[in-house]
């Protein structure tokens, strides 16, 4: 059942076309006509539950559709192929749940501790009838046979310490993402067993960019 409507999307039809306008608008792949509802009823979700738990500091929908949505979706577009994900620190749920929405051939991993905001993402998963787990402990206790193939950080603190945990759950050859700016970026190249081979200008972000890096095999001295 699709979320009760918050009154300041307007109708279901305007809403959708500001999300697809938003994509275009920033280059991306149009989105399936499944995906673009399941967006639409989180976006509903979102702003209900921000007004009792501020998941967001954005409150208006248009400003959680081109600051938050359209950058999670490129995200997604831009991932190598994976099979796994680890969202670190997934907070309302951004960017692991638009990337278990736009690409569902992902197993989809939502990390938070925080029990209310845990709590969101476990309503978040039923509702739009994701096929994703949501972590409810922190990273560093997941049992240490625990790996992905993408781990994902975005806008948690202490970035540089937060990425040296997450590196403990990438699997040999996988990949970390990370939501960087050109003040954070020389504060994450120095870490350890991590070539950075891509950084990507997040649409729409003056600052913002997408940094790519994947894990070498320490033992064969090369990446899996």
């Amino acid at each position: 059942m699709a979320p009760s409507r918050d009154p300041r999307i307007g109708s279901q039809i305007t809403a959708a076309r500001d999300i697809d306008s938003a994509i275009t608008a920033a280059g991306l792949r149009a989105l399936s006509a499944e995906a673009s509802e399941q967006l639409l009823a989180y976006l509903h979700l979102l702003l209900r539950w921000n007004s009792r738990l501020n998941l967001t500091a954005v409150r208006e929908p248009s400003g959680i559709i081109h600051r938050h949505l359209v950058e999670c979706i490129q995200c997604a577009q831009s991932l190598p192929p994976a099979a796994t994900l680890l969202d670190f620190g997934s907070g309302a749920g951004l960017p692991g749940i638009p990337i278990a929405i736009v690409r569902p051939d992902l197993r989809v991993t939502l990390g938070e501790s925080q029990g209310k905001k845990a709590a969101f993402l476990r309503e978040a998963v039923r509702v739009l009838s994701l096929p994703s787990e949501v972590y409810d402990g922190r990273i560093q206790n997941m049992p240490l046979d625990r790996a992905f193939d993408v781990v994902t950080l975005r806008a948690v603190d202490k970035m540089a310490e937060a990425c040296r945990t997450a590196i403990q759950r990438v699997a040999p050859g996988g990949w970390l993402v990370v939501f960087a700016t050109s003040t954070t970026e020389p504060i994450l190249q120095p870490l350890p067993k991590i070539a950075w081979s891509q950084r990507l200008p997040i649409s729409g972000l003056e600052d913002g960019l997408l940094l790519f890096g994947q894990k070498q095999d320490v033992s064969r001295g090369t990446s899996a």
